[in-house]
């Protein structure tokens, strides 16, 4: 294995076949947006950020009824930081919260447990956002509920899983020639996890840590696959093939798979989670969320999320859309692409 140096001069002077390879992991697109990782590589090696964040992903109905829910009496809407922001297809919940609605931010989700048991009169509706990374989560959060007979918290889920939406991304016509496979989502599902898709689509996954170092690694390794297929697993001392069977198990006990409208791509078949019917109770109306009503700014998200475009190419980007005024997701978020492009100055 070649030390970093001498990885960091073959990707730059790399110059045969132009290569795309897509990171499908907002931590991903983050150090390597970070630690300038693309501006080290030939102009014949392109990397293209996927949907790999879950805030980003999410469809702005699904903020639309988050805004409803936090408008009712006696209900009280908790989210994580990033999703304050979000527009939906009239506002965010940040500025719902500034006109009279209750909404309020957590850490954990596992917090709602208590706020639920000291006000028992509120319904605490979680925006239970996030891929097979989170799930678990939300899986102890239910456990805890229902054994200790807590009847005041809700779900809404928009909850996705990876393998679905890289199959129709690979489905598309896009060029690709490899993936980084996702690392925080890869402890969970295991590297195994992508096999399947490597032999359909005849394509390497390589699974990768979040250093820069980690990530030059695994962009070296696709570049000599040269787009044959096999999943390399360069993170193990987080991921295996069989990733964290317990946490899959407790999942299963009270999510199954469903269908998910993910922003800018529609439907996607079996590729999200949604309380068993057992736990309807939990339910906030998740089921009806399945059309994005997003308005018509101008914001290419859609095409961004889905690896269609740069966001660079977006015409609002870095104009009209900043972190400080946000247009869509992808600058709202942490993990969003526009972003980390914009605040890591990536071109």
């Amino acid at each position: 294995m070649r030390d970093l140096r001498e990885i960091a001069e073959a990707l730059g002077s790399y110059d045969k076949e132009p290569l795309t390879f897509m990171e499908v992991c907002g931590t991903h697109t983050a150090s390597i947006s970070k630690n300038g990782i693309a501006d080290m590589l030939s102009p014949k090696i392109k990397l293209v950020s996927g949907p790999g964040c879950p805030v980003c992903v999410t469809v702005a109905s699904y903020i639309d009824r988050l805004i409803e829910l936090s408008l009712e009496p006696d209900t009280c809407v908790v989210t994580f930081g990033d999703m304050l922001r979000v527009r939906g297809s009239r506002q965010s919940l940040r500025e719902a919260a500034a006109e009279g609605g209750n909404v309020r931010m957590v850490y954990s989700p596992v917090e709602l447990i208590e706020l639920a048991s000291e006000n028992p009169r509120t319904e605490y509706v979680f925006a239970a956002v996030g891929f097979e990374t989170t799930a678990p989560v939300y899986a102890v959060l239910m456990e805890e509920a229902v054994a200790r007979g807590i009847s005041n918290i809700r779900l809404l889920t928009a909850l996705k899983t990876m393998p679905a939406v890289i199959d129709r991304i690979c489905g598309e016509p896009n060029g690709l020639s490899g993936f980084i496979a996702p690392g925080h989502v890869s402890v969970i599902t295991g590297s195994n996890a992508f096999a399947a898709l490597s032999d359909k689509y005849g394509l390497p996954f390589v699974v990768a840590g979040f250093e820069g170092g980690e990530l030059l690694a695994a962009v070296y390794a696709l570049v000599k696959l040269n787009g044959r297929a096999g999943v390399y697993n360069f993170y193990p001392r987080a991921v295996t093939g069989e990733g964290n069977v317990k946490a899959r198990k407790k999942v299963a006990e009270y999510f199954e798979p469903c269908d998910a409208a993910w922003r800018g791509m529609g439907i996607i078949p079996s590729s999200g989670m949604k309380l068993k019917a057992e736990y309807a109770a939990f339910d906030a109306g998740s089921a009806e969320l399945f059309e994005d009503a997003a308005a018509d700014n101008g914001c290419s998200c859609p095409d961004v999320i889905a690896g269609r475009i740069s966001p660079t190419e977006c015409p609002l980007y870095g104009a009209v859309c900043t972190p400080d005024s946000p247009q869509g997701a992808c600058m709202v978020s942490t993990e969003g692409s526009c972003f980390n492009y914009f605040v890591n100055k990536r071109g």
